[in-house]
């Protein structure tokens, strides 16, 4: 296994690309080596380009590098890129690069329902990643698209994998209470959120129903994948929150558990797929079940395993529904950048990069 590679950043200068840029600081496998942005910001030196929003300060390596356009032309001997691209670009954008040669982690939504493209969350659908050689981008191969999907996606999934392994699912109804740092910056605007709620995100939603189906479908032998067959009803709200999206779960099981604490068992004991392969930003415990009422909280909770961990919470058996629960992580981390991160890492024990 190669253990060095040169990166790039696209969308470099926005919320999720400064996201990349921090946690990627000291990783031991991924340097950064270029960094894309948009043509107003072609030219500049990062520092110049960008509106630092992280709270601590951007790294002094990167302060200096040159941003350039987000052209596979200026990214000549780098590894692979990770995309924050904004959705409205990053159709035309990513493409150009696979077909370049170039592989692309995106954290865009883009590519997402694509046939042959991975939606990736590493611990719940980590043979997804094979889709990868029925793409066609680049004809020699080299160039892909990986996609990790929606912020409220991930902690879903992560929490109905076991139950789906264990119990089998008739359906799902979830609330999603969405820190305002999903909206990216400059976000909502402070007087719609602060003391408030807003009951409704754009786009939000259909996402959050169809993306989970992908993730807990099935890999079949052209290199498709099944969608799993039970229904997802969502509803996304904004809250003031900074970071950390909570959801609130109810799921009607194929087989009904004997106690709540059958339940916990199968979170507690779920046997996590790379728990052997010593990925720098896999979780030691990717799911952590507690018992403490008040629990899980976004301020306290979200940046559990540097914020790459899923909690879950006020687990209970229910009489409309079979069980409710709420889950959280952090969005912009486990939902968004870190979570391309993790990606990568597989991507490289798997030989793909």
């Amino acid at each position: 296994m190669k253990t060095q590679y040169s990166v790039g950043i696209l969308g470099a200068t926005g919320a999720v690309g400064q996201k990349f840029i921090r946690l990627l600081e000291n990783h031991p496998w991924f340097t950064i080596k270029a960094l894309g942005a948009s043509e107003r910001s072609a030219g500049k030196t990062y520092a110049e380009a960008a509106n630092w929003i992280e709270a601590v300060p951007c790294p002094g390596t990167i302060k200096n590098m040159t941003v350039a356009a987000c052209d596979p032309e200026f990214f000549k001997g780098i590894d692979f890129v990770f995309s924050g691209l904004d959705s409205s670009v990053a159709t035309e954008v990513e493409g150009a690069f696979a077909a370049a040669g170039i592989p692309v982690i995106s954290n865009a939504k883009n590519y997402r329902t694509g046939k042959y493209v991975p939606l990736l969350v590493p611990e719940v659908n980590p043979d997804h990643i094979h889709s990868i050689k029925q793409q066609t981008y680049d004809p020699s191969g080299k160039g892909f698209i990986v996609t990790n999907p929606n912020c409220v996606t991930v902690p879903l999934v992560m929490a109905l994998k076991p139950l789906q392994e264990a119990f089998g699912i008739n359906y799902v109804i979830l609330t999603s209470m969405q820190a305002v740092s999903g909206a990216g910056y400059p976000g909502v605007p402070s007087l719609d959120i602060m003391g408030n709620i807003v009951p409704f995100i754009s786009g939000e939603e259909p996402k959050i129903a169809s993306e989970p189906l992908k993730l807990l479908g099935e890999l079949q032998s052209d290199g498709t994948v099944k969608d799993a067959s039970f229904p997802v009803q969502a509803t996304a709200v904004r809250v003031p929150v900074l970071e950390g999206h909570l959801l609130s779960v109810s799921v009607s099981l194929k087989n009904k558990p004997a106690s709540i604490e059958e339940v916990e068992a199968v979170w507690n004991n779920w046997k996590n797929p790379l728990a052997e392969l010593n990925l720098p930003f896999a979780p030691e415990k990717p799911i952590v079940v507690t018992k403490e009422d008040r629990y899980p909280q976004p301020r306290l909770h979200s940046y559990d395993e540097n914020g790459m961990r899923t909690t879950i919470g006020r687990a209970r058996l229910t009489t409309i529904t079979d069980l409710s629960f709420v889950a959280l992580a952090h969005n912009t981390v486990r939902g968004a950048a870190g979570g391309a991160i993790l990606n990568a890492e597989l991507l490289v024990k798997e030989g793909y990069l």
